[in-house]
């Protein structure tokens, strides 16, 4: 069974570390990519398939110009893959989803809506490691020669310049991770890094489910968002430090100061 209710947060810390310990390394080395969402109902959608219409035909209008309006000093190099990257990070549709390696950030995520505190939140863990065994050889031994467990924008750059290399290595759906350049200290302080899926229209969690061996869904129930909360508040998991700046100051002070609500509320 791949889906976990919680009760606690003791039993949430077991699961979110859960299959930690590396026998290899003998270190606790975590090999999952966690997603934090703040109502469990919601799927894996990328921003650009949440657009609905023709999403398909818009990711190039979107990305061509981006690239025409940006500025150039936003990307060490000029390829797709920095751009996506550069995309995703400042709001552009794109066909990534953002994961981190911190079970911690995942849950502030899930749990930083405070007007979704009425509904059950979740984390999804994805292991990585057993993702990239399913990608085309071509791409496994791009990891194998680096000796990496996930990819960078560089080593993408360097073997494939268009989504149309892209979408002719294989004829059946896989999915990769990749870190993005760490641009800004919103990166880095929120360890964040990429998935990609071969195809724009698929789903990341309907292909998830053919492999149910690499993937692991915790539910938050509401009752306990506001005790995880104010953990991670005393842990300086907040918005202050994953996005440092006025904003995310200024996000955390109305979190933080805003009246609490009963878990039933729904706020009009």
């Amino acid at each position: 069974m791949n889906v976990y209710r919680v009760s606690s947060w003791n039993e949430l810390q077991d699961q979110l570390f859960a299959d930690s310990w590396s026998e290899q390394l003998g270190r606790f080395r975590s090999r999952y990519a966690f997603r934090g969402l703040s109502d469990a109902s919601y799927p894996l959608y990328t921003t650009l398939q949440r657009l609905g219409g023709s999403y398909e035909i818009l990711e190039q209008h979107l990305l061509r110009n981006f690239r025409k309006y940006a500025h150039r000093s936003m990307v060490q190099r000029d390829s797709l893959w920095h751009w996506l990257s550069v995309a995703q990070h400042y709001g552009l549709p794109t066909r990534l989803l953002d994961w981190t390696y911190s079970p911690l950030i995942a849950l502030h995520f899930a749990t930083a809506n405070i007007e979704r505190f009425h509904t059950d939140g979740a984390i999804w863990a994805v292991n990585y490691v057993k993702v990239h065994q399913l990608i085309p050889e071509s791409l496994i031994s791009i990891l194998s020669k680096e000796g990496a467990n996930v990819f960078t924008v560089e080593m993408l750059s360097a073997e494939l310049g268009s989504m149309e290399e892209f979408a002719a290595l294989s004829k059946n759906d896989f999915a990769l991770f990749f870190e993005p350049p760490s641009i800004d200290d919103r990166i880095v302080n929120q360890f964040a890094f990429f998935s990609l899926m071969w195809r724009i229209d698929a789903i990341f969690d309907e292909w998830l489910a053919d492999y149910p061996d690499i993937w692991r869904k915790i539910i938050i129930p509401a009752e306990l968002k506001w005790e995880i909360r104010d953990k991670l508040d005393q842990s300086n998991i907040t918005e202050r430090v994953l996005f440092p700046g006025m904003d995310g100051l200024s996000s955390w002070l109305k979190r933080h100061y805003s009246p609490k609500h009963t878990f039933t509320e729904v706020k009009t």
